[in-house]
C-alpha cells in the first residue's frame, strides 16, 4: 500500500500531527533563544520536545498500521524512552548547574537543604 491509498482524512491527519510536532520544536528553539537564564532555557526543551515526540509517535503509529493493515505498535518504544529519560536528564543537568553555581559562589542560588533531625528526638 502507497501513501497515496491511505484515505485522505488520515493523511490529512497524520499531516496536522507533524505539522503540530514542527511548531512544538520552534517554540521550544524560540524559548532558548529568548529566556536568559540556565533554568529557564531548560524548561521549554524538556516539556516540548516531549510533546513533539508524541505526536510524531502517533502520526508514525497511524500510518504504519493503516499501511500494513493491523496494529503497529513498535513505535511505542521510543515515546516511552523518551518519556522516562528526558526528565531524568533534565534534572540531573539542573542538578549539576546548580552544584557548579553554589561551588563558584553565584549569587541569588539558594542554599543546600539542611536535614533535619527526626521528630520525637532531642538531640
Amino acid at each position: 500500500m502507497t501513501v497515496d491509498a491511505l484515505p485522505l482524512w488520515l493523511q490529512w491527519l497524520i499531516a496536522a500531527l507533524l505539522l503540530t510536532s514542527g511548531v512544538f520544536t520552534l517554540a521550544a528553539a524560540w524559548g532558548l533563544v529568548r529566556l536568559s537564564s540556565f533554568y529557564q532555557r531548560m524548561h521549554p526543551p524538556a516539556l516540548v520536545y516531549v510533546w513533539s515526540t508524541w505526536c510524531v509517535t502517533l502520526a508514525s503509529i497511524l500510518f504504519f498500521s493503516a499501511r500494513h493493515q493491523g496494529p503497529q505498535l513498535h513505535v511505542w518504544l521510543i515515546i516511552i524512552l523518551l518519556s522516562i529519560t528526558v526528565p531524568i536528564t533534565t534534572v540531573l543537568l539542573s542538578r549539576a548547574a546548580l552544584f557548579r553555581h553554589r561551588v563558584a559562589g553565584r549569587p541569588g542560588v539558594p542554599p543546600p537543604l539542611q536535614p533535619q533531625a527526626p521528630p520525637g528526638r532531642d538531640g
